[in-house]
């Protein structure tokens, strides 16, 4: 991933791009790839905003893995709910295993918290695994859903209960898949007002 992330940052700035603003970055340290300014907004302010209107009892925010444990402590941070992790064991490119799970789940609604999903491989087997160990309800909330064929297959079959994602990029409905798709139009076009007025973004930064 960095050799390809520099060489994406090289071509934007060839291209004639002066500045960038991106959100969720699959790894912060890919902002000191671009040699020009870019500002890293994050989709969890609109994605909190939904969540809190949802009715879940005994709420645990999860992370499927421990790459995602920094989102998914601020997410449960903010909510006041207690935070369980799963870890996992990776078997193949597009399959992944949950293994363990630390954090008491049992009979409590659970939200699993993760950046981006593909192939829902991490997602949906973390889901298997928490519902092994006693949650009542599974929903996963995700930044970016570039789900592919392999994906919408998978959650087709998961006992994921809703995927709550934002328009980042394209989404249409799916068949069999309770998709929840977020605007983050309002944020976006906030950023770019300040930027182009030169006033601070510092503080859509903040979740």
């Amino acid at each position: 991933m960095p050799i390809t992330a520099k060489l994406v940052a090289n071509l934007l700035v060839a291209a004639g791009a002066n500045r960038v603003l991106t959100m969720d970055l699959h790894a912060q340290q890919i902002q000191g790839f671009f040699d020009i300014p870019v500002d890293h907004l994050y989709a969890n302010p609109v994605l909190l905003d939904y969540i809190k209107t949802l009715k879940t009892d005994n709420l645990v925010v999860v992370s499927p893995d421990v790459g995602g444990i920094k989102k998914a402590y601020n997410i449960a941070a903010v909510l006041d709910k207690p935070l369980a992790i799963v870890s996992k064991r990776r078997k193949s490119a597009h399959e992944v295993e949950a293994t363990t799970l630390i954090g008491d789940v049992k009979n409590k609604d659970v939200l699993l918290v993760d950046d981006l999903t593909e192939t829902a491989g991490t997602l949906t087997s973390a889901a298997d695994l928490l519902k092994r160990e006693g949650a009542r309800k599974v929903l996963a909330c995700v930044s970016h859903a570039l789900l592919n064929d392999i994906g919408v297959q998978r959650l087709r079959n998961s006992v994921i209960d809703e995927l709550i994602t934002t328009d980042s990029v394209p989404n249409q409905p799916v068949e069999g898949i309770n998709l929840k798709v977020i605007s983050v139009a309002s944020l976006l076009g906030e950023a770019i007002v300040r930027i182009h007025k030169n006033l601070s973004v510092t503080s859509l930064f903040n979740n």
